[in-house]
């Protein structure tokens, strides 16, 4: 099941870290968010990536095409070229780095995607926050269910906009998009989606949470999968502080070993 990551956007309330690189690639314990991200999926099995890049996309591809590089010690025959790489690297993943554009919104960003993502289910997230949700038991609550998305409900008080939920089918029954404070559930990202997704997204200037979600709710084909345990965004500053700060101090989100 590949994983796609929503990684374009400008990241206006970061500003000063993103303006020069896209807020998937800022660093916290010195490593981009978005390699936070991947060795969560990587942990489970999830090594499949599709980044779907927009602004500065050439800082992430750039990275990509140097991680080996930046990570392992080599021996260099600068007159040949040869590389002779001296140790290995941790990740066994594939990664695709698309351009989507600088301008397109969220959903438009995954319609872009339709080619690499229609043969089957796969997962959808986003490039600027980390958890220790358990991405096999999301996957498996998504199998069971008949919806067409499911995403991970979680508990953030503050700016962030509620879910309704039902209490009986685990579906979500309202989505708004940073309403009023109410200490309520919130769409923590980290989706499992079929591919009928991709038809309800009209153009690159489709909101992921707003048309196609709205569509999914009046199908009845939009779930959850409430996580409990440990949730962080990186949408501004302060949260990259309290993520750094967290990081020097046994990080709930590292679920992997060294």
């Amino acid at each position: 099941m590949k994983v796609a990551i929503l990684a374009g956007g400008y990241g206006t309330r970061l500003s000063e870290e993103t303006a020069i690189r896209p807020k998937p690639m800022v660093e916290v314990g010195g490593r981009p968010i978005l390699w936070h991200i991947m060795k969560l999926y990587s942990h489970y099995g999830f090594k499949d990536f599709v980044v779907l890049g927009g602004y500065r996309v050439d800082y992430i591809r750039d990275y990509f095409l140097n991680y080996r590089g930046k990570q392992t010690d080599y021996t260099i025959d600068l007159k040949s070229g040869k590389i002779d790489w001296l140790q290995g690297v941790n990740e066994d993943w594939t990664v695709t780095v698309l351009d989507t554009g600088a301008d397109a919104l969220t959903g438009g960003r995954i319609k872009k995607a339709t080619s690499l993502l229609s043969d089957g289910p796969f997962c959808l997230t986003y490039g600027d926050g980390v958890s220790n949700v358990d991405i096999n038991a999301l996957v498996a609550a998504h199998k069971a269910s008949n919806n067409w998305c499911t995403l991970t409900a979680v508990t953030q008080p503050g700016r962030y906009g509620a879910l309704r939920l039902s209490e009986d089918e685990n579906r979500v029954m309202a989505f708004r998009e940073k309403g009023a404070v109410d200490g309520g559930l919130i769409n923590g990202g980290f989706f499992v989606c079929e591919p009928e997704v991709l038809d309800l997204i009209d153009n690159d200037q489709t909101t992921w949470e707003n048309e196609p979600m709205e569509r999914m709710i009046e199908l009845n084909k939009l779930g959850y999968f409430h996580h409990q345990g440990y949730w962080q965004s990186m949408d501004s500053l302060r949260d990259k502080m309290v993520l750094e700060a967290t990081w020097l101090d046994n990080p709930p989100w590292k679920v992997w070993k060294d």
